[in-house]
């Protein structure tokens, strides 16, 4: 399974992601704009990897001229399905389709490491305008909560991974150095039922090519589970967005 292959399996599941995937807190635009010390608001922005437009719609709310641009089909069809007014064009980080020197802020929501960073680097640079800003992000569970971390060590016994201790700086390791990138840890939360946390977890790209019976099998341990710890029906979701900048 290749990290192509494996990003494209997003496209199998476009109308789940859209429907459970979590948004972003607007702590996170606000963030955004400090650290590239541009307004959002009139800025053009190309979101890459836009998938059904999450981050979109939060950017064009902030009054962006935003433009999209994701490789995939399905994920891009339903992106058109929700957001039919805002342009949208198929391409990825590699091998940008926009005009050198165009862009204000180019955004990578949960997209940046599906990049080859040997092409996504300067492509970042030929698009962005001087004192341009790009902005890449992670939303990820907050595994300092006892329940998170409980299912964090389950889901690395089913992938296989190693059980080292979360490290909340993994996200901003392996980023280029010389772009001189500034983080920043935005923690929010949400609350949704139980049955949307699992439609959520089944949307990740492991679980859509683990299989569907392996995925069905330890979904339904993990209902059994939760329903222990949120009798209610009712999941909160802890998260931190990993935000990282860097200026032209």
């Amino acid at each position: 399974m290749t990290i192509t292959s494996q990003a494209r399996s997003f496209d199998l599941a476009a109308a789940s992601y859209a429907a459970n995937r979590p948004s972003y807190p607007p702590a996170l635009l606000d963030a955004v704009e400090e650290l590239t010390g541009c307004s959002l608001k009139d800025a053009r922005v190309a979101d890459v990897g836009a998938g059904t437009g999450l981050a979109t719609q939060l950017l064009r709310a902030r009054g962006a001229n935003v433009i999209a641009v994701e490789p995939g089909p399905g994920m891009a069809s339903q992106f058109r399905f929700g957001l039919p007014e805002v342009p949208l064009v198929i391409g990825d980080g590699n091998t940008l389709p926009l005009a050198s020197g165009s862009i204000d802020i180019l955004t990578y929501a949960q997209a940046w490491h599906w990049t080859d960073q040997r092409k996504s680097v300067p492509e970042a640079l030929r698009v962005l305008r001087t004192g341009g800003a790009l902005a890449l992000w992670w939303n990820d569970s907050d595994s300092a909560v006892p329940w998170i971390a409980d299912q964090d060590a389950r889901l690395r016994r089913l992938f296989g991974a190693d059980d080292s201790a979360p490290d909340p700086m993994a996200r901003f390791r392996g980023l280029p150095p010389e772009l001189g990138f500034v983080n920043r840890h935005v923690p929010w939360t949400r609350s949704v039922p139980l049955d949307k946390h699992l439609a959520n977890l089944s949307s990740y790209s492991d679980f859509l090519v683990l299989g569907k019976e392996a995925t069905n099998t330890f979904l339904a341990q993990e209902r059994g589970l939760l329903a222990e710890v949120f009798p209610n029906g009712t999941v909160e979701e802890h998260y931190v967005v990993s935000l990282a900048v860097a200026i032209r």
